[in-house]
């Protein structure tokens, strides 16, 4: 049985440890592009990411972003705004060595922009085969719906 609130926690960690995601503005008819998402802890429902201003995604909207976590286990398409929020404090917040890499003019940078993306819904899919399921996956076995994992449509990702 799925329980929402325990795939929305595992989302959230296993995005602190490999924070990559697909963003594109649902409206652009362009492509996603990877970024790297600056997680924090105080902000529920909220990723930001640290963009060119020249950047397709600047011009803002809504948006959609999907995240694979690093052992493929857990999938997750959110769906949300995204704009464009200098706020200098959250900019001194999220600042690390990787942002300062790809802007060299550091916090000031004229080019830099912070992206918000407020998350509206999500759809998670986490895989947590059993040991029977692998099993019949390995000799091509009908794995049944309580062997596969857990899914959930939810309107918040916050615990």
């Amino acid at each position: 049985m799925t329980d929402p609130a325990k795939i929305k926690q595992d989302m959230w960690t296993k995005m602190s440890s490999s924070p990559f995601v697909m963003v594109g503005l649902t409206d652009s008819g362009e492509h996603s592009e990877p970024l790297t998402a600056q997680l924090d802890k105080d902000q529920v429902d909220t990723l930001f990411f640290f963009i060119g201003k020249d950047n397709r995604l600047a011009k803002g909207g809504k948006a959609m972003a999907q995240f694979v976590s690093k052992g493929h286990d857990l999938f997750a398409c959110l769906s949300g705004t995204a704009r464009v929020d200098n706020d200098f404090a959250m900019i001194e917040k999220l600042w690390n060595n990787q942002v300062e890499a790809w802007f060299p003019g550091g916090k000031n940078d004229p080019n830099l922009a912070l992206l918000r993306f407020d998350i509206a819904d999500a759809e998670l899919w986490e895989a947590d085969v059993s040991l029977t399921g692998k099993l019949k996956m390995l000799f091509g076995g009908t794995i049944k719906p309580s062997e596969a994992g857990s899914h959930a449509k939810v309107s918040t990702t916050a615990s």
